[in-house]
């Protein structure tokens, strides 16, 4: 009897000491104006969708400018007395940081330009010409914002914000501390193509990203080429999907804040992997508007930028890449 109760407690010992099975878990919806879909590994079978939707939601609620009762739209009304939360104040001093470093490519005051061109949260404009694009660059330079005492100052009270190039990536960031908060240490977020890859899979792989094709009216989407990603976040922004015409011109949605119109050069898309979605969306942004070389000499000056970018050779569709990306490139299939 003894021996018996004895093997029973040295079953159970080891039972206790198996890593636990995790299971795949998968959500998606809606939010921001495009998809959502997050993928991750939990032995609890916890299912999330519901916090996720509520924490997109009060996220909105800080930075977007499509909601006219968020705090961002209460900053461009010069509304008095408005509280900023931690979300608000995150995305305003990224933003200043990334402007700085790209001196004014990427720029949270291009909110007018935006809305007049028909990018933000006006319809699009019948008619642009100089004398108006002229009377609105005077409100465009994030040198003539700051945050004081809890408030954002403007040198103009025309000026307003718009964290669109930012807003969410940062918000693939807020979702993955909430999940590491959860115990959940694998996953992937994918916010509109602004994504995150956290930890790995079970049996050890790495997530696999595709970088799209620029192919303007595709039906499909097709790859130009597959990243491995590990506690990385990579987002991709482009000119040959976002675009509308006036009188026959198209006009891509980069905008260039210090010329006030939409930035015309070859390039067609890039894709920046950094430490977090919101560096990564607010620089692809940002190359998109400095263009090819530009872009790769920043890139060279920050190493923790890994910059892939596809551009147009005379109609020949081509890439460039720093010398830090093409350890993420899956090697093609001999």
């Amino acid at each position: 009897m003894n021996k018996i109760l004895f093997f029973f407690f040295i079953v159970l010992g080891f039972s206790s000491c198996q890593a636990p099975t995790y299971e795949k878990m998968y959500i998606n919806g809606l939010a921001q104006g495009t998809y959502y879909a997050i993928t991750y590994y939990d032995y609890q079978s916890r299912d999330f969708q519901n916090d996720v939707d509520s924490l997109l939601a009060a996220f909105d609620l800080s930075v977007s400018v499509y909601q006219p009762n968020s705090i961002v739209s209460k900053v461009n009304r010069n509304e008095r007395d408005v509280v900023l939360d931690d979300w608000f104040i995150g995305n305003f001093e990224l933003s200043q940081e990334i402007s700085e470093e790209t001196e004014g490519s990427f720029d949270m005051t291009i909110a007018p330009l935006a809305n007049v061109w028909g990018f933000g949260t006006f319809e699009k404009p019948d008619s642009i010409n100089v004398a108006l694009i002229d009377s609105l660059k005077q409100f465009v330079d994030y040198r003539k914002v700051a945050l004081k005492n809890g408030a954002v100052l403007k040198e103009n009270p025309g000026i307003q914000l718009n964290f669109n190039a930012i807003a969410q990536g940062y918000a693939v960031d807020v979702l993955a501390d909430y999940f590491v908060e959860q115990g959940i240490d694998n996953l992937l977020i994918d916010l509109g193509g602004e994504i995150i890859a956290k930890g790995e899979k079970p049996n050890g792989d790495s997530w696999k990203i595709g970088i799209e094709i620029p192919e303007e009216n595709a039906e499909s989407r097709f790859y130009n080429s597959i990243v491995h990603l590990k506690n990385e976040a990579v987002a991709t922004s482009g000119n040959y999907r976002k675009f509308y015409e006036i009188d026959g011109v198209k006009y891509a949605h980069s905008l260039d804040p210090k010329t006030g119109y939409p930035v015309k050069h070859s390039l067609l898309s890039t894709t920046v992997i950094a430490k977090t979605a919101a560096i990564a969306d607010a620089y692809a942004t940002a190359f998109m508007v400095l263009g090819v070389d530009k872009s790769l000499k920043l890139a060279e000056k920050h190493p923790d930028l890994k910059v892939y970018l596809i551009y147009d050779d005379n109609g020949l569709m081509k890439s460039a890449m720093s010398a830090n990306f093409q350890q993420y490139i899956e090697p093609e299939s001999k």
